[in-house]
């Protein structure tokens, strides 16, 4: 699998990492290869930096994942030379990403037209007005439309990028990049983007972290609610409110994903016996398991398994 990184003079390097490192060594496992790509050889960056660039726009041509990592200005058109990366990009079948201010990229190159979109909330009625074809969320996090993906401010650029790693390698593997880098797992697209979270490192924090954990490293259980407020020492609502705050969704929604990341790696090691396998990840069996690939990834197990081995 290979991704290209597009950059540009007065790039933020905020921006330009989130992907390089997400997508990059040492974290990844698999044989990806990411390079970043620019029609000038040495960029000017934010914060007085000089980045010398390795490959030149041409080198996107290659990529099966073209990333454009925001944009300098809202209110100037992105570059023709990176526009018209875009649309080949997505011209010839590549997965084509806008992070943050990105998004309007995409939207200049026309691959968001009709589709559902997201940017950076305080530049999103901008968005709006300039691309009346294309569907704006202003509060997501990110948007998923299978061959194009978006983003909202900074941030949330990782919450992106680590989605589309657990669509191409797994969620598996999603989440063991995301505790390399010491951020939370699991927030979905839908989180809003003002959703405010407890203080990290905080008492609270640390104790809902725990149970998570615990829940993870074993997806069959079926906990009670209050069973888990007892143990965090809080109260129902107050263990619900922190675990919304953490992962954008209710204990239920977690459970469901990190029971298919646990099918995930059961299946990519080599197991066999959908029934069997469904009961070791806690779905009543394999119907639901089944189900839960198609809603969340939109294939069959057989057919997520049979991608693995091609990437």
């Amino acid at each position: 699998m290979r991704f290209a990184v597009l950059a540009y003079d007065a790039i933020s390097p905020f921006m330009l990492s989130t992907p390089l490192a997400v997508f990059g060594e040492p974290f990844v496992a698999g044989p990806h290869r990411i390079d970043m790509c620019a029609g000038e050889k040495r960029l000017r960056a934010t914060g007085g930096l000089t980045i010398e660039v390795p490959h030149p726009l041409a080198a996107a041509r290659e990529a099966d994942v073209v990333i454009l990592p925001g944009w300098r200005d809202a209110d100037e058109p992105v570059l023709p030379e990176i526009v018209a990366e875009l649309q080949a990009a997505h011209m010839r079948g590549a997965v084509v990403v806008g992070l943050c201010l990105g998004a309007f990229g995409l939207a200049q190159a026309g691959v968001l037209d009709g589709r559902r979109a997201t940017t950076h909330w305080a530049r999103a009625e901008t968005f709006a007005a300039r691309f009346p074809a294309v569907s704006v969320d202003p509060g997501a996090l990110f948007v998923d439309e299978g061959s194009v993906l978006t983003s909202a401010g900074i941030a949330s650029g990782l919450d992106c990028c680590l989605h589309l790693l657990g669509r191409l390698s797994g969620i598996g593997e999603a989440n063991r990049v995301a505790r390399h880098l010491v951020v939370a797992p699991q927030r979905s697209g839908t989180q809003p983007q003002w959703t405010e979270r407890p203080a990290i490192g905080s008492s609270a924090d640390r104790r809902v972290t725990e149970i998570l954990a615990l829940l993870r490293d074993n997806p069959q259980a079926l906990p009670a609610l209050d069973d888990l407020a007892a143990r965090a020492g809080m109260s129902r609502r107050s263990l619900t409110r922190q675990i919304r705050a953490r992962t954008g969704g209710s204990l239920g929604d977690w459970l469901k994903q990190a029971r298919l990341s646990r099918a995930q790696e059961l299946l990519a090691a080599g197991a066999r016996g959908m029934e069997d396998v469904a009961a070791q990840c806690g779905f009543p069996d394999a119907h639901a398991l089944r189900a839960a690939f198609r809603s969340e990834l939109g294939l069959t197990p057989t057919q997520w398994l049979a991608r693995q081995r091609l990437c």
